[in-house]
């Protein structure tokens, strides 16, 4: 197959000579712009593989122009809708991570034809980068089955919103010891399943028993094996610890249906979300009594996040998004000086995350300022994880003592 050729101002069109014409031929949507990544279709050709569907081929090769300018839309009002940053402002910010694959879905239906973009832009940079891609197309779909207005409804039979912060808070003072967000996690993306004989609620039951301030539920099924069903069971049981959804959360939506679930607590991820985003999701928070865990890795994402009103808890993550590799001084550098003075006047609470396995890293972090620790593997992976936490902090922290 020869002279397949894509190219039209606003969109891509596919034609095969070997189809009649009407039949083969399909505009696609296009974008010039995704957060954090600069496009510029007008001065290069894209390259595609087309491939029948299921069967690999070699036989054509495709190239795609775009001159559209994408003129004269509220950027403002695509920005709430769809979090979407004009490039600019999006390199300011310092966002890493897409959200969205820059020309759409990887492949693309043509009559009997796949195409799959050969481009950088479909090929994810990272794991979470593609988690977040994956959660976008998920939650656009979910949101068709059930929308907002319905969603919104079932809050009424929702259970009350437990005080997530304050529960920190009264650990820290009790123990004296940054407060424990024990995560409850059956497996992830690197290291597989952690816990073949999963049981939620009773991990859940073992850790509030041996000195757990809050719980952090996954609840992303494709990469870590969790679900809403497991938050929604524990929160049945009658765990009073509250309940931190770990969400990817890249819309509004979530928020609701984390909240319908039982949630006390989101996460929202600095790396995905612009500013605007983590304003407005912290606004709807407010409005349902539920705590953000804003989460950061570096001192950009620290400094945007230190500039937005109301934040009340802030995650430091200790591992770097490019290589993946663990330091918990990055906890120490973020907190030093001008920012920690910051954090201090604002009365946030900063929350240690990765690299903690050992009471030398939990006195580490507390010494740097973090009042608060989320851990998951370091206890998951043990015989008895309730137990684990005194190991982990070289002494019981229970309510028993």
């Amino acid at each position: 197959m020869v002279g397949i050729a894509i190219g039209t101002s606003s969109g891509i069109r596919v034609s095969a000579p070997c189809f009649f014409a009407p039949k083969c031929r399909r505009n696609l949507p296009s974008r010039n712009w995704v957060a954090g990544t600069p496009m510029d279709f007008r001065r290069k050709s894209t390259p595609l593989r087309c491939t029948r569907a299921k069967e690999e081929s070699t036989d054509a090769c495709i190239s795609v122009t775009s001159t559209d300018d994408d003129p004269a839309n509220s950027i403002k009002d695509r920005e709430l809708e769809n979090g979407n940053l004009p490039d600019d402002a999006a390199a300011k910010q310092g966002i890493r991570i897409r959200r969205r694959p820059l020309t759409g879905p990887p492949t693309h239906m043509v009559g009997p034809f796949e195409f799959r973009l050969e481009n950088e832009g479909n090929t994810p940079r990272n794991i979470l980068e593609k988690i977040i891609w994956d959660k976008d197309m998920e939650v656009s779909q979910i949101k068709e089955r059930k929308p907002l207005n319905v969603l919104k409804k079932a809050l009424v039979d929702a259970p009350p919103v437990r005080d997530f912060v304050g529960a920190l808070k009264a650990s820290y003072q009790r123990t004296g010891m940054p407060a424990l967000i024990a995560e409850v996690k059956k497996a992830s993306p690197s290291r597989g399943v952690l816990w073949e004989d999963f049981d939620p609620v009773k991990i859940a039951n073992a850790y509030e028993k041996n000195g757990a301030a809050c719980l952090s539920v996954l609840t992303d099924e494709k990469y870590f094996q969790g679900s809403f069903e497991n938050l929604e069971a524990i929160r049945r049981a009658g765990v009073e610890c509250p309940l931190l959804c770990k969400e990817f959360i890249v819309d509004a939506w979530q928020i609701y249906y984390a909240r319908s679930k039982g949630a006390d607590a989101i996460l929202l991820i600095a790396a995905v979300l612009p500013d605007i985003d983590i304003k407005y999701f912290n606004k709807i928070c407010r409005m349902l009594g539920l705590a953000a865990l804003v989460e950061v890795h570096d001192e950009r994402e620290m400094d945007r996040v230190l500039s937005i009103d109301g934040i009340q808890l802030i995650g430091i993550n200790n591992r770097d998004l490019e290589t993946f590799e663990v330091d918990i001084s990055n906890t120490k550098k973020l907190l030093e000086g001008k920012r920690g003075e910051i954090i201090r006047q604002k009365d946030i609470m900063v929350v240690g995350e990765s690299g903690l396995f050992t009471p030398k890293d939990i006195s580490y972090v507390q010494d740097a300022g973090v009042k608060a620790v989320l851990v998951g593997e370091s206890l998951i992976k043990q015989d008895d994880p309730g137990r684990g936490i005194a190991g982990l902090f070289g002494r019981d922290i229970s309510l028993r003592v």
